[in-house]
């Protein structure tokens, strides 16, 4: 018996819920992943999981033998690490999850760099506009902008997203510019779905402050509002990695620059260190250096 193998497939089998799902994942049949755990409980000499139709359940024995199982495994990926060839170049697939608005403004061109520096690595960029589950979804790395994320997910921060009010030129020649953020309650306010949909939030002159703001066009993601205030639509709060290069042209305006909005980390995210791939390694190496603690498109606001 392959027992670093049949741990794994322990370790996922109670991870994911199913015999099928661990299945699914480790791309093995359903009577090999039954297989593995029925050598790992001779091994062990123990009922490992009690098995139903309906669910799965840990034993006694099931319970402490897990967090052994996972301390083995990654012991075992540590050691691999440590003796790989450190040159060998990154190859093979990448399952990427980043933002729409992200991904179409930065993301895309970072990208397009790293596979030119290592032609072997494919990249299947998923741009959604929604939290990702990586294991069932088999995202290899998640691009994130949060100041809450899963404790259960490992995270490796990248850089700070930043938000600027702005409209556009047409909006402000039919509109006076609010000189506070109180005033955005008198404005017609371009919203995310997601993310202050109807209370933004500042600091203000040293103070924590939030403004209710209303408006007749929300969005799921920020792209759609970009082109809203560009066409004069409303106000806008835009992450600055979108917004910076239509506020240098002018198409359009920083209002409020006193008054910043709330920030938020941005981190490369995973689902385990345990077995990590030289080539996911790579990335996150490229991503820390690409974008840093003050990214290009913040320098000159």
């Amino acid at each position: 018996m392959d027992r670093l193998t049949a741990m794994r497939v322990f370790v996922t089998v109670v991870d994911l819920g199913s015999q099928s799902a661990a299945a699914d994942h480790l791309e093995m049949s359903r009577p090999v992943v039954s297989r593995y755990l029925a050598e790992l409980e001779d091994w062990i000499g123990a009922r490992l999981m009690h098995r139903t139709t309906r669910k799965l359940s840990l034993t006694a024995a099931g319970t402490e033998t897990l967090p052994r199982c996972r301390q083995l495994l990654e012991l075992s990926g540590d050691m691999q690490a440590a003796v790989s060839i450190p040159d060998e170049a990154p190859r093979g697939l990448l399952r990427i999850s980043v933002s729409t608005s992200f991904g179409q403004a930065q993301f895309a061109d970072a990208m397009t760099e790293y596979v030119r520096r290592f032609p072997g690595v494919n990249i299947d960029l998923q741009m959604l506009d929604r939290t990702v589950n990586l294991v069932d979804e088999r995202i290899d790395l998640a691009i994130r902008a949060s100041n809450d994320l899963d404790p259960n997910l490992i995270a490796r921060r990248l850089t700070v997203c930043r938000s600027v009010i702005c409209a556009s030129p047409a909006y402000l020649r039919e509109h006076p510019a609010p000189q506070r953020v109180e005033d955005l309650s008198r404005h017609n306010c371009l919203t995310h779905s997601y993310f202050g949909k109807s209370l933004w939030h500042f600091e203000q002159d040293g103070e924590q402050v939030s403004v209710p703001v209303q408006g007749n066009i929300s969005a799921n993601e920020a792209s759609t509002l970009l082109r809203a205030a560009m066409a004069g639509a409303g106000i806008s709060m835009l992450p600055t990695y979108q917004a910076w290069a239509y506020l240098r042209s002018g198409e359009l305006v920083r209002l409020l620059a006193h008054a910043e909005p709330r920030t938020m980390d941005m981190y490369a995210v995973y689902a385990s260190r345990k077995h990590m791939p030289a080539t996911l390694r790579s990335m996150l190496d490229f991503l820390v250096v690409r974008f840093p603690e003050t990214p290009a498109w913040d320098k000159d606001l």
